[in-house]
């Protein structure tokens, strides 16, 4: 197994005045979708700091990836068997994965069909991503991310074979670090909850693996149907019966007389 990627300065960036309003947002939203999804098995991929299984109610939750987790493991390659996962939650992982769509496509792999995934993301279309470009790449976290848009990362889970479901963004305030400020600015989550619904700096989105089937159906024969199907068959392989000719010999008799 190749060493697991870790991303020690998101870890460090979650516990700024900052980060705290993003994790705040995003813990109340987990609690709201997972409360309700019922299976045995629960995984959290990444942010081992946060518990955003805690309201869920399956009997075997737990964390993997790297850093305190129950599991160490590759994000592209994980060791579970395929459809054995109720439910992924993936906070924050895709945007600094070095092969998000490989992170994905285990995702699918290990759930269940009809398993749903969780997933947090960055929003390039909001003050989060503007402060984004104007940082550049050089900076750390988690400004240098690869932020997805809440559309293509539909596009993706479509082609993966995935219905996406409830979704929300929030964290409307611009992205500055002195809490003070935050603080001040807070009244613009309640604006852009109602005139920006899209443009929050942050999303989550819900998506159930689908897998269609095929039943094979077969026509339902009576003994009656399947004579006279094969009636035809046999008289033009064998010829009409010697009891058939003398009966219509003998109606055409009667006839004349």
């Amino acid at each position: 197994m190749t060493q697991p990627e870790s991303f020690p300065g998101l870890h460090a960036w979650f516990d700024t005045p900052l980060g705290r309003y993003v994790t705040a947002w995003e813990t109340a939203r987990f609690d709201a979708l997972v409360a309700d999804i019922f299976g045995y098995n629960a995984l959290q991929l990444g942010a081992p700091e946060f518990d955003f299984l805690r309201a869920n109610r399956m009997p075997f939750r737990f964390t993997a990836g790297s850093g305190r987790v129950q599991v160490e493991t590759d994000y592209t390659a994980l060791p579970f068997a395929a459809a054995s996962i109720d439910l992924v939650v993936l906070p924050h992982v895709l945007e600094f994965a070095s092969n998000p769509h490989q992170v994905l496509r285990e995702v699918e792999r290990v759930l269940v069909p009809e398993g749903q995934v969780v997933i947090a993301g960055f929003n390039p279309l909001s003050l989060f991503g503007l402060r984004r470009r104007l940082a550049g790449e050089a900076t750390g976290y988690p400004w240098h991310g690869q932020y997805l848009s809440l559309r293509r990362l539909k596009d993706w889970l479509a082609l993966l074979g995935f219905e996406t479901g409830l979704h929300a963004s929030g964290c409307f305030a611009p992205a500055v670090d002195q809490e003070q400020w935050l603080h001040r600015l807070t009244w613009l989550d309640c604006a852009g909850e109602r005139w920006w619904p899209i443009g929050g700096g942050v999303y989550i989105i819900q998506a159930i693996k689908r897998v269609h089937g095929m039943r094979l159906i077969m026509p339902k024969w009576d003994r009656r149907a399947a004579g006279r199907a094969l009636a035809p068959l046999i008289q033009k392989a064998g010829g009409p019966t010697k009891g058939c000719s003398q009966k219509s010999t003998d109606e055409r008799n009667s006839g004349r007389d």
